[in-house]
């Protein structure tokens, strides 16, 4: 189906050249003979990719169709390439300052990209077609790392910095081709009855409702409101922890891989190509899975396999560590990955409210980037006083600690909640709600 290669599109067009400018700019940078203090700076420009849901009521506000959120993208696509095009011009070692700025402006640009593609595709997916629209992303993310953080250092050895810089601005701008022919077979559709309104007509979501006063256009209280839904804690608590037993494990892969004798080259083998490709793969395989058995049953298979990655890695540490199992540690580790990502995507487009897609999104993979964030710097710290193994054994623990919360913290249908102007269910507008649903 066309949508498909165009949500697989546009995901790549966000995640090469961020991953290019987040893990190869270092390295020219060290080349450059860069302080790695200065290094350190640059991680300022992933900033924008944590605060990108402060801005994302502004995106659903002047969106809130197909064809508005397509012009988000084209904008903001186009944006990106202008500026990446301008980094090229500029010298790293003598524009350090001003090119570090132009970054953070394309990473702004970058995240609205990825607030209006979201909700792009909770408008133009069916619920069944949500794990596969996911599977996109998620492989898209992974393609893209492995194609920023490998073939574009090879072309940086043969085109230069700014051959480089165009090379990147014209892909972005190619890689939003396919939205431009993309046409919903069913965006024509007129006469829709008012129920099918109240659902987002023909793809039929289960979205939270709002009161017809709230059905206007988006605004910045609605981040407020999301968190003042009822049950919603649930599912928070759900996404800040879902990774938590493998996060750990894979931020720490590199400096393990590096302790155990492993060379740059066999590290970009194993992690760069090996692992990023198992875990795209992992994601299609996940998405079937979900259609296949269902959100919920996938979810308690994804925490599974969650739990026996952290039982091999263990077990690898004591006594059995051998190039090929750790190799085969490493795939499992990205497969995990890779399925538990589609899983997360998939069950946080089934609860935004109508109107504010990009938003509720957002907030939610907002939520899962943070909780990385904060275990990676708390698994660095423990594996510095407690050793590799220790580490294995706690974030197991955590696996397992998920995989029974499951049936305590998810819920699938949130979508009879209707809120009211200050964020809690109405009665009144209940009971008028279940007169509505038994009319129609």
């Amino acid at each position: 189906m066309k949508k498909y290669p165009t949500l697989l599109s546009l995901y790549l067009a966000q995640s090469i050249p961020m991953s290019f400018f987040s893990t190869i700019v270092p390295v020219i940078m060290r080349q450059e003979k860069y302080s790695l203090a200065m290094i350190g700076l640059l991680q300022l420009i992933k900033l924008p990719w944590i605060f990108k849901f402060l801005w994302a009521p502004l995106v659903d506000k002047y969106g809130n169709s197909e064809a508005n959120y397509k012009r988000w993208v084209f904008g903001s696509e186009f944006v990106y390439a202008a500026i990446i095009i301008s980094i090229g011009f500029l010298n790293l070692q003598f524009n350090f300052p001003l090119i570090i700025t132009l970054m953070v402006i394309a990473f702004i640009a970058s995240a609205t990209q990825d607030i209006a593609t979201d909700a792009f595709a909770i408008l133009v997916l069916k619920k069944e077609e949500r794990s596969m629209g996911n599977a996109m992303q998620s492989a898209g993310t992974f393609l893209g790392t492995m194609t920023g953080s490998g073939i574009l250092l090879i072309m940086y050895h043969y085109f230069g910095w700014q051959g480089l810089m165009f090379c990147l601005a014209g892909f972005v701008v190619l890689a939003i081709i396919p939205l431009y022919f993309y046409k919903n077979n069913k965006e024509n559709e007129t006469a829709k009855s008012p129920t099918d309104a109240s659902c987002h007509g023909h793809h039929s979501h289960k979205l939270l409702k709002l009161k017809d006063s709230d059905q206007n256009k988006a605004s910045f209280k609605d981040i407020g409101l999301f968190f003042r839904q009822k049950g919603i804690w649930r599912r928070i608590v759900l996404l800040f922890f879902f990774y938590s037993g493998i996060i750990g494990i894979l931020s720490l892969m590199k400096p393990f891989l590096v302790d155990n004798g492993f060379t740059m080259k066999q590290i970009g083998i194993i992690s760069g190509i090996c692992g990023t490709a198992s875990g795209a793969i992992s994601s299609i395989i996940g998405a079937h899975l979900i259609r296949r058995i269902g959100r919920k049953r996938s979810l308690y298979l994804f925490a599974s396999f969650s739990v026996l990655t952290g039982l091999f890695f263990v077990w690898l540490l004591s006594g059995h560590l051998q190039h090929f199992q750790l190799y085969t540690a490493v795939v499992f580790l990205w497969i995990s990955y890779g399925m538990s990502s589609v899983g997360i995507y998939t069950i946080s487009m089934d609860i935004v409210r109508k109107g504010r897609e990009g938003t509720d999104f957002t907030i939610q993979i907002v939520i899962t980037h943070l909780s990385a964030l904060l275990i990676t710097i708390a698994c660095g710290k423990l594996a510095d006083m407690l050793g590799f193994r220790t580490l294995f054994v706690i974030e197991t623990v955590f696996a397992v600690a998920v995989l029974a919360s499951i049936q305590f913290l998810y819920r699938e249908n949130l979508s009879d909640l209707v809120i009211s102007d200050s964020g809690v269910a109405d009665e009144d507008t209940v009971i008028s709600e279940k007169i509505h649903k038994t009319g129609s």
